[in-house]
Order: C-alpha cells, then sequence, then structure tokens
C-alpha cells in the first residue's frame, strides 16, 4: 500500500526532479502547503504574502522505498541548515519543512535530524521544520515535471541538473531503471 510524503527544500523543480529518480516513488507533484490562503497561486507564494512553502508530494511504495530513505535523499539534495532560504532563492516559500503524515513519519523525521546533528554532518545546525501535515495545494500545470520539460532553461542548467546529479550519485543503486 502507497504511502506519502510532504518536503519543502527550496525550489520544488529541484526536489522534484530529484525524487523522480529513486525508484519506489510512484508521483511527484510540485505544489504548497503550510501557509493559510487557500488555493494559492504560484505568484501569490512567490510574494511571500501566504505563508505556503513551496514543496513536492510524494506518492511511494514502502516495500521499494522506506521514508527513512527518503529523508535520507532530502536532506542530500538540500542545505537543511539555511533558514528561509536555498541558494539563491530567499524567503518563507524556500523554507526546510517536513509535512509529516502520521506520527511514524513524525517519529522517523526526529530521529534522522538527531542522526545528522550527533554525526555533525554539517558546520552549522539543521533549522528544517518538522510540522504536521494539514493541506497540500497542487502547482499550476507548467510546474509539474518542470525539470523533464525545460532541461536547457537556465535556472535548470545551473539549479535543477547539479542536484538531480548529486542525487544520482548518492542513490545510483536506487534509481529508476538501475
Amino acid at each position: 500500500m502507497n504511502e506519502t510524503a510532504t518536503f519543502g527544500g527550496g525550489c520544488f523543480w529541484c526536489l522534484d526532479a530529484a525524487f523522480r529518480q529513486l525508484k519506489g516513488v510512484d508521483q511527484s507533484v510540485s505544489g504548497y502547503a503550510g501557509g493559510q490562503r487557500p488555493n494559492p497561486t504560484y505568484e501569490q507564494v512567490c510574494a511571500g504574502v501566504t505563508g505556503h512553502a513551496e514543496v513536492i508530494q510524494i506518492t511511494f511504495n514502502p516495500a521499494d522505498i522506506s521514508y527513512r530513505d527518503l529523508l535520507g535523499a532530502f536532506f542530500t539534495i538540500h542545505d537543511p541548515t539555511t533558514k528561509d532560504r536555498q541558494g539563491g532563492d530567499v524567503g518563507t516559500q524556500y523554507r526546510s519543512v517536513i509535512f509529516f503524515h502520521s506520527p511514524e513519519q513524525e517519529a522517523t523525521a526526529k530521529d534522522v535530524m538527531a542522526e545528522l546533528e550527533r554525526e555533525k554532518v554539517w558546520d552549522d545546525p539543521v533549522v528544517t521544520e518538522l510540522v504536521p501535515y494539514t493541506a497540500f495545494h497542487a502547482a499550476e500545470g507548467y510546474h509539474q515535471d518542470y525539470f523533464t520539460k525545460n532541461p536547457y532553461q537556465a535556472y535548470c542548467q545551473a539549479v535543477v541538473a547539479p542536484k538531480v546529479s548529486k542525487m544520482r550519485k548518492a542513490y545510483f543503486d536506487r534509481l529508476v531503471g538501475a
């Protein structure tokens, strides 16, 4: 039986492109979560007026990939030590956040973040928010699978492609088609 995971770690194009590479991820949808306005638009979220984060919502098969493994991938492809930013993307809409869907997901995320802190993976502390999932709003159609549709767009080349490459190197044995 499939499960759902919802992560925010900067631009949703980056997360979506990277997670689509993994076996067991059946679907990835770019969207918005964690805000106050119902049915926000991309322009509203980018303006920082809704409180939403750009996120991806993943449907995955836990028999093929565990939630812990998804968290490992999540922490591999973004910087969880910068509050409200990823590289040049700045604002609360780009925050590092995990929206947990169950007590088990919450416990696993807490455990993984504690391990990262103990192991001193980064020089700075992890500032990833861990909050209960409440609602998800799918982004506009042109944002879905953006990297596949626009691989030569400048942002995709400069920002998305390196994150996809990092995912492919770190999770080579778990890639679709591997």
